[in-house]
């Protein structure tokens, strides 16, 4: 069966049948994920409502790497829906900081994001919370059901198993990112998830046009070669942005540096990085005073001169000078789409696979001197040393 309009032998020989498999079946994953949390509802409910009721509740969205990047794209959402200050903050910062993140007599909801459940940080980050807050809450997002988090005896805590296809088996997380970064946005908005179907049906009705209609043009702009490609996002899409870096960074194998920024934040120095030999891949926001500020940026990149090639989703306006690809969907500005964005997370996907083929990669396992993998590896946890 072809995945990504490639023929199946031609991905198996390549090593990039499961990476294309889980970037295309993703529309019907969240699909899934959305009839799961719809009829545990009640459970949810059961464990959460109580939660958010405590006065002075602080939210951390907890995981290391992608994971970590689900906590970034969702911090200001969660925040909105819950009325809880939440913070984004890495398992990996976690662990070697704890004291300067976690604040011992202030109830707090840990939600924890780990596509293995086997990592040694996602593991280590549940019991320092533990140690750390005299009360803490746990629920944990995970895609492996037989993962050593999930075998954990846990007090205060909920486990949500997402269905088997978010378990990716390739190097890097697709379906998984997105299908966590889904899950916790209907988690907090659980009340009014009837209410969410219609945007989730947008959602997947725009992606499955993009992985269709839109798909040769998106090979056709991977299968070229580029020393650099910088993704630009403002609010929920800036962590989107810094997950399709990491995505084509993962699966170039390095070879493509990449970058990640803010609109306005790119002006402040990071632009220094942008040469002819670049891309730069804008993800603009659907809230129309926002797309201002990124309309003003991209246009003036691509009037200074280096005729550095773009490319841009749902850009509100007339075609960049320097444009060689244009994501436009329907309804992205005008229809519900609350998880609109959660699609542009795909194109990274798309890019990132298209490039390691390009570049004579294994898409499924691109690390050619193997210094990274599935679950990482190597990193021992070591406990406090007592202040004397």
């Amino acid at each position: 069966m072809p995945y990504l309009q490639v023929d199946d032998r031609e991905l198996e020989r390549k090593g990039g049948r499961f990476t294309a498999s889980e970037i295309e079946g993703q529309p019907a994953l969240w699909q899934k994920i959305y009839e799961m949390i719809s009829g545990r509802r009640e459970d949810i409910g059961r464990f959460l409502a109580p939660v958010l009721k405590l006065p002075n509740l602080r939210i951390i969205l907890a995981g290391a790497g992608s994971s970590a990047f689900i906590g970034e794209a969702a911090q200001g959402l969660v925040q909105v829906s819950t009325g809880k200050l939440t913070h984004a903050i890495a398992t990996t910062d976690l662990i070697t900081h704890p004291k300067l993140h976690f604040q011992k007599e202030i109830p707090t909801l840990m939600i924890s994001f780990s596509r293995s459940g086997n990592s040694p940080e996602s593991l280590a980050a549940v019991e320092i919370a533990d140690e750390h807050c005299d009360q803490v809450h746990h629920l944990l997002i995970t895609c492996n059901k037989d993962s050593a988090l999930t075998r954990r005896k846990l007090q205060n805590a909920f486990f949500l198993v997402l269905p088997e296809q978010a378990n990716d088996q390739s190097l890097a997380m697709t379906g998984s990112f997105t299908g966590m970064l889904l899950a916790v946005l209907l988690v907090v908005k659980l009340p009014s998830i009837e209410a969410l179907r219609a945007s989730l049906d947008t959602l997947v009705d725009q992606t499955r046009y993009l992985l269709t209609e839109l798909l040769p043009s998106i090979v056709a702009l991977s299968s070229q070669s580029y020393r650099r490609i910088i993704f630009l996002g403002s609010g929920p899409l800036l962590g989107i942005a810094r997950e399709c870096h990491l995505k084509v960074q993962e699966l170039s194998d390095g070879q493509v540096i990449c970058k990640h920024d803010s609109f306005l934040g790119f002006r402040h120095g990071p632009r220094a990085v942008v040469n002819p030999e670049s891309l730069i891949v804008y993800l603009f926001s659907a809230d129309p005073l926002v797309a201002l500020y990124e309309r003003d940026l991209s246009i003036a990149i691509d009037q200074d001169g280096q005729r550095v090639p773009t490319a841009t989703w749902n850009m509100p306006l007339q075609k960049l000078d320097n444009s060689v690809l244009d994501i436009t969907l329907a309804h992205y500005h005008d229809g519900p789409n609350e998880l609109s964005f959660i699609g542009a997370a795909v194109v990274g996907q798309l890019i990132g696979f298209f490039q390691s083929l390009y570049l004579g990669l294994m898409p499924d396992n691109p690390s050619v001197s193997g210094a990274i993998n599935r679950v990482v590896q190597g990193v021992t946890i070591y406990p406090e040393i007592p202040v004397e």
